[in-house]
């Protein structure tokens, strides 16, 4: 099996599960869904890629989003949160976290994250992104099952964000066809912004 069609599989999968949830009613709820689950991943493997090149460099590298908010502390393992625990995890302005402690939920931890205050720092650009999100899911079995299929993505890889961009534009060509002239989805122009520096595309 082909990177593109493995990917082109999981995606698929992830979006047979969100289909099963309530609190979703149909794509223009289950893409924006998808697209806060895999910006935190990519968002997560992009850190570690960082953290790496700065230990190679002889530095410390001071992170974006801070433990236990990490994709890898509390989406990646796959016996981690689950159920109500999961999505009071990520709703709530306060709950106790998988680290066991009480604080900020994941969206009211991600929604006052500050830089610099330019704007265009990495920390406001996520305040900025997660100002206008919501986790519309219900079912926090589900969630995790979204996730475990989602952490299989490795957006360290070149190939991979390749891929991926394509069924993202598909997604988007799907939903905007099932609605009609009604159909617009855009990717917000922060999150745009955030992935072309992220990424540095050479021409």
């Amino acid at each position: 099996m082909t990177s593109a069609q493995r990917l082109g599989s999981l995606i698929k999968s992830a979006r047979d599960i969100l289909r099963k949830d309530k609190g979703l009613s149909g794509d223009a709820d289950r893409l924006p869904q998808l697209t806060w689950i895999m910006f935190l991943k990519f968002l997560d493997d992009l850190e570690k890629v960082r953290a790496d090149e700065a230990t190679l460099g002889g530095s410390k590298y001071k992170p974006i989003i801070e433990a236990p908010y990490r994709w890898r502390d509390w989406a990646s393992p796959a016996d981690g949160v689950t159920g109500d625990a999961l999505i009071a995890f990520i709703n709530q302005e306060e709950v106790r976290r998988p680290d066991g402690k009480k604080g900020p939920g994941l969206f009211a931890y991600l929604r006052k994250l500050a830089g610099s205050g330019n704007g265009r720092e990495s920390r406001d650009v996520v305040a900025t992104v997660f100002k206008g999100t919501v986790n519309r899911q219900i079912n926090g079995y589900l969630l995790r099952d979204i996730l475990t299929k989602i952490d299989g993505i490795h957006f360290s890889s070149t190939e991979e964000i390749h891929t991926l961009s394509h069924l993202y534009e598909s997604m988007l060509k799907e939903m905007r066809d099932a609605a009609g002239d009604a159909g617009e989805f855009y990717t917000p122009r922060a999150v745009v912004r955030f992935c072309v520096e992220a990424l540095n595309p050479q021409l």
